[in-house]
């Protein structure tokens, strides 16, 4: 993997199309999504040195699974293997949330599994980022606060209203 400049020399065949997943999630459900992952973190309290990832159900907001590991991956890992040992593959209509960076490996995991989403606290690689937009995922990063980057698949993310506030009518004379 070291050295790999493209895609195409890495790249994994899903069986599952994540592009065609219709999911449509508010853009401050999936800001809130950190907080929520971290509130699950109670190894991170206690050590400050675990990556987390979490799955979250876009219909109806639910944290379905949590977990904690040192490597990044290995979190994303015990998460997917959540879901294949409950019988849940493919992961339709949910969004990874993990707590660290985005790596190429962590958005061909989502793929596989059939994750159309994938929301992050730090920064996507180069990699990622054309891997994702190959695979139809939804890819945000930089996912702190009420702010985000969004760089693939931007079309399943419902913006806050920017139209202006509307008067009164009763106080209008």
């Amino acid at each position: 993997m070291c050295g790999t400049a493209s895609i195409e020399a890495v790249e994994k065949v899903s069986s599952y199309d994540v592009a065609s997943d219709g999911i449509r999630v508010s853009a401050h459900d999936v800001a809130a999504f950190p907080d929520r992952l971290r509130e699950q973190q109670k190894t991170f309290d206690k050590t400050g040195g675990l990556h987390g990832a979490a799955l979250f159900d876009v219909t109806t907001g639910e944290l379905l699974v949590a977990r904690e590991d040192v490597g990044r991956h290995n979190a994303v890992d015990k998460v997917v293997g959540w879901a294949l040992l409950n019988d849940r593959l493919p992961l339709r209509g949910t969004v990874l949330q993990v707590s660290g960076r985005v790596s190429f490996e962590l958005v061909q995991k989502a793929v596989m599994a059939g994750i159309p989403m994938l929301s992050a606290v730090s920064a996507p690689s180069s990699l990622a980022i054309e891997l994702a937009e190959r695979a139809g995922l939804t890819l945000a990063a930089f996912v702190r606060g009420n702010s985000m980057n969004l760089y693939t698949r931007t079309d399943r993310i419902i913006a806050p209203s920017t139209t202006p506030a509307t008067t009164d009518l009763a106080s209008v004379r």
